[in-house]
């Protein structure tokens, strides 16, 4: 396994051209979504599982474990959770054909409570962080403290700066700031050349890794209150959101409007709460959030187009929508041709589940 390891991170551009190439040719393969296709969607998942190892590998490499801070746990939630998905997708599958349509639910709504499962424990073990791409990018950004102001970090020069530093209003953070400033330059001046030499290889070679105290329940709930307990709850009712929808499903049928206007009403309430607590008195609006986590935001609201593509929304909209589109576009040469072969590729990956699922 070692040499693998080594082996993958000398060769990462070749290794990510052949799994970029393989799985290109999985879309390919014949009859795809046909409904005895386990074999196509088995290897479709290993190939993605392969994948996720390989990109866990290259991350963790020992040149870039020295860098950042030290985290209370080691277990790879993010590579748990990317190989979950990818299992979701032959799980779903081989449910269907060995038990039929309506018990498949079963294996789906357990695949879905062991992600939940692990997204809770994700979300807990990383301070009440917001969880990115669903928990499979580590959320390592130090600016994502929104509800620990007092979290203290490192700027990658061994310096500890805390919130005064980043506050331009606080009169106390610009006096520190400048402090701290002009003693780091006098040190630099003052020092000979060889013990600058000497602190510079010791700090490459031991750079400081600092222990990051994890933010807790409580601390958040007693600093942040009511906005607080919004932030905890919509992050919750995200991450559990599709386990609640398929049990619907598992209940009502997927032809039911019950399971689609709850999923929506859960997605609708959070970005209620969102609103509640970038627009407070007690928070920057916009800037209590990390870039990263902006971006992740932003994501989730894009997720919202999926449910044009669940039924029954779609079975009575928007294959209509692409029918008659399919159909005014098949005399145009090439343009028809690949239009037809989208929506082919569109209404198969529709049947599926994990395709739509946005989890």
């Amino acid at each position: 396994m070692e040499a693998y390891k080594r082996w993958v991170r000398r060769n990462r551009e070749y290794v990510h051209s052949l799994e970029s190439l393989a799985n290109g040719m999985t879309w390919l393969l014949p009859e795809r979504f046909s409904e005895s296709e386990i074999g196509p969607e088995a290897v479709t998942a290993v190939l993605g599982m392969i994948t996720a190892v390989n990109e866990h590998i290259i991350n963790t490499a020992p040149a870039q474990t020295h860098t950042g801070s030290k985290q209370p746990s080691f277990f790879p939630y993010s590579l748990c959770i990317t190989l979950l998905k990818d299992l979701e997708t032959v799980v779903e599958v081989a449910a269907q054909q060995f038990f039929g349509d309506d018990k498949k639910w079963n294996f789906i709504a357990v695949t879905e409570a062991i992600k939940v499962l692990v997204r809770l424990s994700l979300f807990r073990n990383s301070g009440y962080k917001i969880l990115l791409h669903g928990g499979e990018i580590p959320n390592t950004e130090k600016g994502s403290h929104a509800f620990n102001p007092q979290h203290r970090w490192h700027d990658g020069t061994g310096n500890t700066r805390n919130y005064y530093e980043m506050n331009h209003w606080n009169s106390e953070g610009r006096a520190l700031s400048a402090l701290s400033r002009f003693g780091e330059n006098a040190r630099m001046v003052s020092n000979p050349p060889w013990l600058r030499r000497a602190e510079h290889q010791h700090t490459t070679m031991e750079p400081p890794l600092p222990v990051v105290k994890r933010t807790t329940l409580a601390a958040i709930l007693s600093e942040r209150g009511l906005y607080g307990a919004l932030f905890l709850m919509r992050e919750v009712m995200f991450i559990t959101r599709p386990l609640i929808y398929v049990l619907l499903i598992r209940k009502y049928g997927v032809r039911s409007w019950f399971p689609w206007c709850v999923s929506l009403a859960i997605d609708l309430a959070g970005t209620g709460m969102l609103s509640c607590i970038t627009t407070s008195g007690h928070g920057q609006k916009d800037h209590q959030f990390s870039d990263s986590e902006k971006d992740e935001l932003r994501r989730r609201k894009m997720l919202w187009a999926l449910y044009l593509m669940r039924d029954p929304f779609f079975s009575e909209y928007t294959r209509q929508r692409l029918e008659s589109t399919e159909k005014l576009l098949e005399p145009v040469p090439i343009i028809g041709t690949l239009t037809a072969k989208i929506i082919e590729l569109i209404v198969g990956a529709q049947t599926r589940y994990t395709y739509t699922s946005g989890s």
